[in-house]
């Protein structure tokens, strides 16, 4: 009855979270059931529950082409440390400049304009970039003079990829870190002026510090996707070009290609296991690690 009554005293806020755990309960807890096909050799005749056990068999399909294993695994950790690293550089940097702006209300529109591109899908993306990268009327080529074919020269794309994801969630990371700039008291900065700070120092003694603790969550938060990239940023953007595979394909494209060409939804389930296995495990590492140096940072 003590149950009952608490959930008829928060009626309303309990109808609030409705639809949000609807979504999650449906989309990411009810289809954690079809990871059983990761050890299935699927029939569609037969269903999911019905089609016969094959053990690691998919598994060992996976790792079996040890030379493309190796580049997809080589590119996804490669693209989780360059996108991380440098997106946090210029996420903290956007949001201190913005901060430290004398007209607030220039800051203000600056970053609804910074958020934008979040909103734009990478289908609409790809022929932003094509624009500029096409062969024969791209706006590269023509202003400089060049006559590089780019969705045929594999070496230049991790650079275009890095342009590409940053312009997109640069904007929308710097919001965050300006949540937390918010909540700083100013008397820190006036006692800091008082005692000579210039406004270098008070960024270095007193923003940067305060925003460690932000800093360790987004990164805690990452690395549970360390294996998962931007399926749309390099299947889409890269028009799934096979000539730039060896450095745009990643796990997640390759799973997808694996699911337009071979319809191997066994050998998928395998992959995608894998993925959430070595995130589940790299997050609870890198929590522990972190608990270990400064409890309250941590997750948990």
């Amino acid at each position: 009855m003590s149950f009952m009554k608490k959930l008829w005293r928060f009626r309303a806020l309990i109808l609030m979270a409705l639809p949000g755990f609807l979504i999650l309960f449906f989309f990411d807890y009810m289809v954690m059931g079809g990871l059983v096909l990761a050890f299935k050799d699927f029939d569609y005749s037969l269903g999911i529950l019905n089609s016969p056990w094959s053990g690691l068999d998919n598994f060992k399909f996976l790792i079996a082409s040890r030379s493309t294993f190796f580049t997809i695994t080589r590119n996804t950790l490669m693209y989780y440390v360059i996108f991380t690293v440098t997106g946090m550089i210029l996420e903290i940097s956007l949001a201190i400049a913005m901060d430290q702006l004398v007209f607030k209300r220039v800051g203000k529109v600056m970053q609804s304009i910074f958020v934008i591109p979040v909103f734009i899908s990478f289908t609409a993306v790809q022929f932003i970039v094509y624009a500029f990268l096409s062969p024969d009327m791209g706006m590269i080529n023509h202003l400089f003079g060049l006559s590089v074919r780019w969705y045929l020269e594999a070496k230049y794309w991790p650079v275009i990829l890095t342009i590409v994801k940053l312009w997109s969630s640069t904007g929308y990371g710097a919001v965050l870190y300006m949540s937390v700039l918010a909540g700083i008291d100013p008397e820190l900065y006036e006692a800091a002026q008082m005692d000579g700070a210039g406004k270098w120092q008070q960024i270095w003694h007193i923003t940067l510090p305060l925003l460690k603790p932000m800093v360790t969550i987004m990164l805690l938060l990452s690395v549970g996707g360390i294996m998962h990239s931007d399926t749309g940023l390099f299947y889409q953007v890269t028009r799934n070009s096979g000539s730039l595979y060896n450095t745009t394909q990643v796990l997640d494209s390759y799973i997808l290609n694996a699911v337009f060409h071979n319809a191997d939804f066994g050998f998928t389930a395998a992959a995608s296991f894998f993925q959430s296995v070595v995130g589940a495990i790299l997050i609870l590492l890198a929590n522990a690690a972190v608990r270990r140096i400064n409890p309250d940072d941590s997750l948990f």
